[in-house]
């Protein structure tokens, strides 16, 4: 069953997948029904049977039409995904989104946010949440642990005439570069700029600024620790 179920996910994701042969039989089987159906949500939501879209249970997609995709995309169950904004999202082959993670393109209806742009083989963890409202862009084979929160958005506070909530919103946006591994918990904040090949380890706050790549960051604020060698 496993030496089947990986020769089929190979061929679906049109990448070399190996499946574990210690994983019990009936477990293989219950998977396989289950991406069944969450096929069949994909296609009913997203009307594209070409690229492969997986919706799991409770999945929630709004302004599918703002939504672009590539092959083989995966919404975990409980996932929340809001693409109304200005460019929309667009994502490449092989994107997954963890279980309970969300993406909110626009964060008030008085200001249309920017969105979202994935390359391919980009992983989201499980309740992580994406704020883009002022843009998020990550490059190719970037993965990220679980519940990674990033804001692209800051509130303006210059006049202590008006209550902050009323002094509107500034953005810079969010880039990732290729080939980065966010670790758990990490936040971002807008304005950062994280170069290709960079770890950033688990509970960093990264602060808006430049990161070099090839090194790894990590603390409050987030701080260069050493290179990668």
């Amino acid at each position: 069953m496993a030496n089947l179920l990986s020769r089929i996910f190979s061929t679906v994701r049109k990448e070399g997948f190996v499946i574990d042969p210690a994983i019990p039989c009936d477990y293989l089987i219950w998977l396989f029904v289950e991406k069944s159906i969450d096929y069949l949500r994909g296609l009913l939501v997203f009307r594209r049977p070409a690229i492969r879209v997986f919706l799991g249970k409770n999945a929630k997609i709004k302004c599918v039409k703002k939504i672009r995709c590539g092959y083989f995309v995966k919404f975990s169950s409980d996932t929340y995904v809001d693409a109304l904004s200005k460019d929309g999202i667009v994502l490449g082959d092989n994107f997954s989104l963890g279980r309970g993670a969300s993406i909110e393109c626009t964060g008030s209806l008085s200001t249309l946010g920017r969105g979202f742009v994935a390359g391919n083989n980009v992983g989201i963890g499980s309740f992580s949440f994406l704020g883009c409202a002022g843009g998020i862009t990550i490059g190719d084979d970037t993965i990220m642990g679980n519940y990674v929160s990033m804001h692209s958005e800051n509130h303006a506070f210059d006049r202590l005439d008006l209550p902050i909530r009323l002094q509107g919103v500034n953005h810079k946006g969010i880039v990732i570069g290729k080939n980065c591994w966010v670790g758990a918990k990490v936040t971002i904040l807008d304005g950062v700029h994280i170069e290709d090949n960079t770890i950033i380890a688990a509970g960093a706050v990264v602060v808006a600024g430049h990161y070099e790549g090839f090194s790894i960051y990590g603390g409050v604020p987030a701080r260069k620790i050493k290179p990668l060698t």
